[in-house]
C-alpha cells in the first residue's frame, strides 16, 4: 500500500489501496514529478492534516512496519511513483519531497488512496497545488514502460489497478479479492494482457471487477516476467551457454559414474553368485563321490601297504642285495606313514630283524607271507590277527637303509628266498598299484 494509519489497518479500502502496495514487474517505471498546479493537486496544509491523520504529523517516522514517512507509503509505492529520485525511502525524503510523490499518487488513485484520513482532512483533486521541490541528481532512468491506453476509473471506485514492478496476475487477484482468482482477472483483461498471462507490463491498468467470464482450466498460476529488462550481451549469452554446457556435462558425468558403479556391482554380485553356485556344485559332486562309495559293494579284498606310489621295483639286479636282485618293492614315503596290513591274517613276527631293520611278518588265510621293513614303530604284536587295511606300524629308515621307505615282500614260506612278485599278489586281490 501507499500510505496507511499508524495504528490501523481498514480492510474496506484493501481494493482502493491495492495499486499503492504492488513491486514493479519488468523494468522500473519512471514516472515524471508532478509540476506545481496539475489538475488534482492538493494544498500543502491539506497534505498536513493527511499526515496528522496518518502519521500525528511526523514525516521522518519509521516504526518497522513496512509504511514510511508522514502519508505513510509502502516501499513499492514510493519508487513506482518516482519517491526515488527524492530519497531511497519515504522518511529519508523532505515533507515536500514526500507531498510531491503523494500528488501523483493522488493523481493516479484518487483520495481513497487514504481511505479514512482523505475524509477527515478533506483531500480531494482539484486544490491547490504546492510548490514542487527539487529532486537530488539522479542517474540516467530506463526508458519507462508504456502503459496501455485504457482509461483511468473515477476516483475512489477502484475498478482499475495499475501494474507496478514486480506484480503477477495471482497476486494482483489474491490483493483484490477478484472472484475466479487470476484466470477470472486474465479473461477480464485479455486485450490489455495479451495471450501470455505470465507476462505483465508495469503502468498497464486492470480492471479488477470482471464480469462473468469463464477462468480457463487446468492452467498453473502466472508467474512475473520482465519485458522491459534489457536484453544480454554477446559475452552474457556466452557465459550463460558456457554455464548451461558445465551443468549438463556434470549431470552427465554423474550419471555414467552411477551406471558404472551400478554395472560394477551387478559384475561382482555375478561373480559371486557364479562362485557360491560352483562351490555348491563341487560340495553335492563330492557329496555323491562319498556316498557311492559307501552304498557301492567293494571288490578289493586287499589293501595296498601304504597310499604311494612305487620305487625301486622287485627283481632289480645289483651287488646291493645278497640275492643278487631285489627281492621286495620299495614305497618310498617319509619317515611315520603309517603302513597297513596287505590282507587279513596272523602276525608271525614283530621286532628286529637284522638288515631288514624292524619288522613285521604276517600269515595270510591264502597260505602266502607278507613283509614289512625299515619300520621306526610298530603297532601290533605277535600271535595278534589283523585285518586287510588295519594299521600295523609306521614307516622309518632302520636296518641296511639309504633313506626313508617301506620293503614290502610277499613269501610262499616265512623264510628268505620264497620271494613271489608283490604286486602281482596285490593286483591278485583287488589293490590297483
Amino acid at each position: 500500500m501507499a500510505v496507511r494509519g499508524r495504528h490501523r489497518r481498514r480492510q474496506q479500502s484493501r481494493i482502493n489501496r491495492a495499486s499503492l502496495t504492488v513491486t514493479a514487474g519488468g523494468a522500473g517505471l519512471a514516472l515524471p514529478l508532478v509540476a506545481a498546479g496539475t489538475a488534482d493537486a492538493a494544498s500543502a496544509d491539506t497534505w498536513a492534516k493527511v499526515a496528522a491523520c496518518e502519521s500525528s504529523g511526523d514525516w521522518s517516522i519509521n516504526t518497522g512496519n513496512g509504511y514510511y514517512g508522514g502519508l505513510q507509503f509502502k516501499q513499492s509505492t514510493w519508487e513506482a511513483y518516482g519517491g526515488g529520485a527524492y530519497a531511497g525511502r519515504a522518511d529519508l525524503a523532505s515533507k515536500d519531497q514526500q507531498i510531491a510523490v503523494a500528488e501523483k499518487v493522488l493523481d493516479g488513485q484518487g483520495p481513497g488512496a487514504w481511505p479514512a484520513c482523505s475524509q477527515k482532512a478533506g483531500l480531494t483533486r482539484g486544490g491547490p497545488a504546492p510548490a514542487a521541490p527539487e529532486a537530488a541528481p539522479r542517474p540516467a532512468k530506463a526508458p519507462a514502460a508504456t502503459p496501455t491506453t485504457t482509461p483511468q476509473s473515477k476516483a475512489g471506485t477502484a475498478e482499475m489497478y495499475t501494474v507496478v514492478r514486480g506484480d503477477t496476475l495471482s497476486q494482483i487477484a489474491e490483493e483484490q479479492r477478484v472472484k475466479g482468482g487470476w484466470q477470472r482477472l486474465y479473461q477480464a483483461n485479455r486485450e490489455r494482457v495479451g495471450t501470455d498471462p505470465d507476462l505483465i507490463v508495469p503502468g498497464q491498468r486492470l480492471q479488477v471487477k470482471p464480469g462473468a467470464a469463464t477462468p480457463p482450466k487446468d492452467r498453473p498460476a502466472p508467474r512475473a516476467k520482465d519485458r522491459t529488462g534489457p536484453e544480454p550481451t554477446g559475452k552474457q549469452a556466452a557465459e550463460k551457454a558456457a554455464a548451461k554446457a558445465a551443468e549438463a556435462k556434470k549431470a552427465a558425468d554423474a550419471k555414467k559414474a552411477a551406471e558404472a558403479k551400478k554395472a560394477e556391482e551387478a559384475r561382482k554380485a555375478a561373480a559371486a553368485k557364479k562362485a557360491e553356485e560352483a562351490q555348491k556344485a563341487a560340495a553335492a559332486k563330492k557329496k555323491a563321490e562319498e556316498a557311492k562309495k559307501v552304498s557301492a559293494p567293494s571288490t578289493a579284498r586287499f589293501s595296498s601297504p601304504v597310499d604311494a606310489g612305487t620305487g625301486t621295483p622287485y627283481r632289480a639286479s645289483g651287488a646291493s642285495w645278497s640275492k643278487g636282485y631285489h627281492t621286495g618293492v620299495d614305497f618310498p614315503v617319509p619317515t611315520g606313514t603309517s603302513v597297513k596290513a596287505a590282507a587279513s591274517g596272523t602276525v608271525v613276527s614283530a621286532g628286529w630283524g637284522g638288515s631288514y631293520g624292524y619288522q613285521v611278518v604276517i600269515k595270510h588265510t591264502d597260505g602266502k607271507y607278507s613283509q614289512y621293513a625299515h619300520l621306526s614303530a610298530l603297532t601290533v604284536r605277535s600271535g595278534q590277527s589283523v585285518q586287510a587295511g588295519q594299521r600295523i606300524a609306521r614307516s622309518g629308515s632302520t636296518g641296511n637303509s639309504t633313506g626313508p621307505h617301506l620293503h614290502f615282500e610277499v613269501r610262499t614260506g616265512p623264510g628268505f628266498g620264497s620271494d613271489i612278485d608283490p604286486l602281482a599278489y596285490l593286483r591278485g586281490g583287488g589293490v590297483k598299484v
